[in-house]
């Protein structure tokens, strides 16, 4: 997967770095798992804005992935790996040895014609998907439940994944892309291997207007606001803007917003990096 960089013709291309679009097998999904999709422009069911600078941005369809992976010893083939525009990783199309058609997250390196399978019994192969009570230590994976059943949660952006250090019991300890150390019931699915897309964190826009098809409105800088409107807000001539704090005042830079009480807590073992 490599980065496609443009000659400066142009002031929009001189900086522009996007995805070379090279693992890209068809250019058509499949129309079966398409679903039409609403935007929300940041409006609530009244139509009042509650999330500021969305709108706007391409028309998408939306691609019905199988987080799940829960179709036991069949193998498929995949089929294809397409591009889907509401991720940053590609997904895959995966024909099943029983006539269906499901849509994955597609691993970094899963090839056209390769053959997956899920559930005990598989062979710890990049696509498979296996219980965490079954996966070799050290292995990388992604796509990771957080609940038996409820479908992958965790490491499901381009290029993220997770690593499995050690089992105790009934709970396997997972390093998290964040650097987290956390908790996880073995009976939990995952997938072997780290998303597909890793260049994703190199891309580029190049120009505000790429940032507006893809749905993003320009952003007001707090500084630059009313005391009314922004607790950073106000003040003669540029100023600073005081603490960094966020619109509700709540400051912005180090101070934890977690819950002492949250439910979770006692399954992380070590917090995330700062």
């Amino acid at each position: 997967m490599a980065l496609k960089k443009f000659k400066p013709t142009t002031p929009g291309q001189r900086n522009k770095i996007i995805s070379a679009f090279d693992d890209i097998t068809t250019s058509r999904p499949e129309k079966s798992l398409v679903v039409g999709i609403h935007k929300s422009g940041g409006r609530n069911n009244r139509g009042k804005m509650t999330m500021r600078y969305m709108g706007g941005g391409h028309k998408k369809r939306y691609r019905l992935i199988d987080f799940k992976r829960d179709k036991d010893g069949i193998p498929g083939v995949v089929r294809s790996i397409e591009y889907d525009p509401n991720r940053s990783g590609r997904i895959a199309l995966i024909f099943y040895a029983d006539g269906e058609k499901r849509y994955i997250l597609a691993p970094n390196g899963l090839k056209v014609g390769q053959t997956i399978v899920s559930g005990p019994g598989a062979s710890p192969d990049i696509g498979n998907t296996l219980l965490l009570s079954d996966i070799p230590l050290g292995s990388v994976i992604h796509n990771i439940e957080l609940k038996p059943g409820q479908g992958g949660r965790m490491a499901r952006s381009a290029g993220a994944y997770a690593q499995l250090t050690s089992r105790d019991g009934k709970y396997a300890s997972l390093k998290l892309p964040s650097g987290e150390i956390r908790q996880v019931l073995v009976t939990c699915r995952a997938t072997i291997g780290s998303t597909s897309n890793p260049d994703h964190m190199h891309e580029v826009s190049g120009k505000a207007g790429r940032s507006r098809w893809l749905g993003r409105r320009p952003r007001t800088r707090p500084v630059v606001m009313n005391p009314v409107d922004h607790p950073m807000g106000g003040g003669e001539g540029r100023a600073s803007g005081g603490h960094p704090r966020s619109r509700k005042g709540l400051p912005a830079k180090g101070y934890k917003t977690r819950s002492k009480k949250k439910a979770s807590n006692r399954l992380i073992v070590e917090r995330r990096k700062k």
